[in-house]
């Protein structure tokens, strides 16, 4: 008598209706067949994605055993998600792992799905913060969403090389569940023919998209009933904050469900088998596991997490004096994206290089050998580091203007410097604006005091004989030296420098 009350309860809940619309009547598979679309062959894959996320040391943990040996069987076609909520107009640094392992995925044959959180980033992920998080106005989540959407696909857009860990085709023909997955998607690569066979597809969907039809009532009887209070205070990033003198909001307890939620509509209407975040994300990952086991009644949810990016003592790296480190230059010039790379630790650095790029490990284990050896170029791996992941991030035209703007902006340099360049590391040094006619044919020594480069005239003298002032890079040896028309590069701005390291920008208005 209970289980067949069970089974017409599970009936129910598994119709059409508002809290899992499924509009397109080709996406009507619900749990038996929701297990084998996910299961469905569309492509032989000959390395094994979670192997590959190992030996780089970007797997942290995994919710079965069986995903690995998965990923390389006869059977198993992974589609991976991994999500981005919209609390800044672009994401950190922070969620470059998120994005590189998303492109292991892609190069593994499988199919990466960037989520963006249009819906949950209006309630704030608790995991990993000792307080709430600020709230934002619809109209800033709307603007952050578009603009994290657009950077997604421009990252994960770009041809990635050939990766030796995929050796099979991505298949021509889609099934049915990819339909729903592309159809609901906005930005699915279609330039895949150009970067070969072996790189699988890439989808970003926004969840707001189904959480917008779905009300309390209807979330509260048919999802919220099978999740266990017990099991959700058990979750790590509840219990701290319960133990905080914060505390925490019930809105913010029920982000699990929500993120869980998501796993639980994309796996059952788009196939997708696979949630992928950081390690503190493995209460909410699970969230979503569970989910699906009870309300779908179904196994091949799983989950797989990666380490949070720390350096070797500890500290979060991401984050610099100046605050974190942006993915869009439009918050963060990629000159100053590829120097704070270029400054990271010989101890960080090799593991920098398998955590954050695509070289081959061979590879980098010849650069790391080459540290040790007599005559090694100090920064040489770390150029090589900065490279890499400029380019990943900000492109070849990205990685190109970093390089220019780095060899330029080299006090002695005798690359020659535009207003462009200079303005590109504006946002990274101190600058000052001065009119015209108050900069023309001043003493330099009064406008590096005046500035602020130097404490005095009589430090700025001092730094002259030393040899170590520059004015656009070219070093002064007069303290008589007077700003002329011609040093007023493109009619905008001078670049002071004094030594390597200490600039001023000066803006003509």
């Amino acid at each position: 008598m209970a289980s067949a009350a069970m089974a017409a309860s599970t009936r129910t809940l598994l119709r059409p209706h508002r809290l899992l619309p499924l509009p397109d009547p080709r996406r009507r598979r619900l749990s038996a067949t929701a297990a084998a679309s996910a299961n469905a062959v569309a492509t032989t894959v000959r390395r094994s994605v979670v192997d590959v996320l190992r030996e780089r040391g970007l797997l942290e943990a995994t919710t079965s055993e069986t995903l690995g040996s998965s990923a390389t069987g006869e059977h198993q076609l992974l589609k991976a998600y991994c999500g981005f909520d919209p609390t800044a107009e672009s994401l950190h640094l922070g969620n470059l792992i998120g994005l590189v392992a998303l492109s292991w995925f892609r190069r593994c044959g499988h199919t990466a799905v960037a989520l963006v959180g249009g819906a949950t980033g209006r309630v704030g992920d608790p995991s990993g913060k000792s307080a709430e998080r600020p709230d934002l106005d619809l109209a800033a989540v709307i603007a952050n969403s578009d603009a994290i959407k657009a950077l997604v696909a421009q990252i994960l857009g770009r041809a990635p090389v050939s990766s030796h860990h995929a050796q099979s085709g991505k298949s021509a023909i889609l099934d049915q569940n990819e339909h729903a997955l592309a159809s609901s998607g906005q930005g699915l690569s279609d330039n895949l023919d150009n970067v070969g066979e072996n790189i699988g597809s890439f989808v970003i969907l926004d969840n707001y998209d189904w959480w917008k039809d779905i009300t309390l009532l209807d979330f509260l009887k048919e999802v919220g009933k099978y999740a266990r209070v017990g099991t959700m205070i058990a979750k790590e990033s509840v219990k701290k904050r319960l133990n905080s003198e914060e505390g925490m909001s019930y809105t913010e307890f029920t982000y699990q469900l929500l993120q869980g939620y998501d796993f639980l509509y994309m796996f059952k209407n788009m196939g997708v088998n696979v949630q992928i975040g950081g390690s503190d994300q493995w209460g909410n990952i699970t969230a979503g596991t569970d989910l699906i086991r009870k309300i779908l009644q179904v196994e091949g949810a799983h989950g797989l997490t990666f380490p949070l990016l720390l350096k070797s003592d500890g500290t979060k790296f991401g984050k610099s004096e100046d605050g974190a480190i942006w993915l869009s230059s439009k918050m963060l010039s990629p000159y100053k994206f590829y120097q704070y790379f270029y400054s990271v630790l010989d101890v960080d650095v090799v593991r920098f290089m398998k955590i954050l790029t695509f070289v081959s490990l061979d590879e980098i284990q010849e650069l790391e050998e080459s540290m040790k050896k007599p005559g090694y170029v100090p920064n040489t791996v770390q150029r090589r580091l900065a490279e890499e992941v400029t380019r990943f991030v900000h492109g070849e035209e990205g990685l190109q203007e970093a390089l220019k703007a780095t060899e330029a902006l080299r006090p002695g340099a005798q690359t020659e410097l535009d207003s462009q360049t200079i303005e590109g590391i504006a946002d990274g040094v101190p600058s000052c604006s001065l009119p015209y006619d108050q900069v023309l044919k001043s003493p330099l020594v009064d406008l590096a005091a005046s500035t602020g480069l130097l404490a005095s005239k009589s430090a700025v003298k001092r730094l002259i004989k030393q040899g170590g002032l520059y004015l656009n890079n070219m070093k002064i040896d007069s303290e008589d030296k007077l700003i002329e028309e011609s040093d007023i590069v493109d009619g905008k701005v001078l670049l002071l420098s004094a030594g390597k390291k200490n600039k001023m920008v000066v803006r003509i208005s």
